[in-house]
């Protein structure tokens, strides 16, 4: 193969991961369009301008910067200074896992903030329907009082018990339960590429 080849060869190779980051973030609720700026930033491996990236997925630089903006909301994407250059340039985070992170943080914190701001209505509203009670209750009713507002502790304990899961996520502190890399035993192969033991 000669060096055009080649090129075109790595090219292609290089499409094929900003490809699978597309379809991995639809997993994060991220639409496609994110994940593949984030792919094509990542592998081009420094700052890219809102023309550049038009260019690269044949999209306009309004949409681009649109994308951006929500990429920046996301926690995935920052704006960096260029020397020498009056246009912005973004650039991303290059590490997987921190990508990780941060998409799962970012979308949960919302997700965390809508629940219990919605258990603090319910809550008041039940307090209020408590307080307009003029006369016994039926059983029915009582029941059904109580029952709603253990539904409302469970919610509660749960989205608090996300919030936990989120602060393990964005301490680190996943990383010394979950590590990136196995530590590697030694000696663990032979070389006859036979495991040991």
């Amino acid at each position: 193969m000669n060096n055009d080849q080649l090129l075109e060869e790595l090219k292609d190779a290089e499409n094929q991961i900003t490809d699978r980051i597309a379809d991995n973030m639809e997993t994060f609720g991220v639409s496609s369009t994110v994940g593949r700026l984030l792919g094509i930033i990542y592998m081009n491996r420094s700052a890219m301008t809102l023309d550049q990236l038009a260019e690269h997925t044949g999209m306009s630089k309004t949409r681009m910067s649109q994308v951006m903006r929500q990429m920046m909301a996301l926690n995935i994407a920052e704006k960096e200074f260029v020397k020498g250059s009056r246009k912005e340039h973004y650039n991303v985070e290059n590490d997987y896992v921190q990508t990780f992170i941060s998409l799962f943080t970012t979308n949960w914190q919302e997700v965390i903030s809508k629940n219990m701001a919605l258990e603090r209505r319910l809550r008041e509203r039940i307090t209020k329907l408590e307080a307009s009670i003029e006369d016994e209750p039926s059983a029915e009713i009582q029941d059904r009082m109580a029952s709603f507002k253990q539904e409302l502790d469970d919610w509660s304990s749960y989205y608090q018990w996300i919030r936990r899961l989120v602060d393990y996520f964005e301490s680190g502190e996943i990383l010394n339960a979950v590590p990136v890399k196995e530590p590697r035993e030694e000696n663990q192969y032979s070389e006859g590429g036979e495991t040991n033991g």
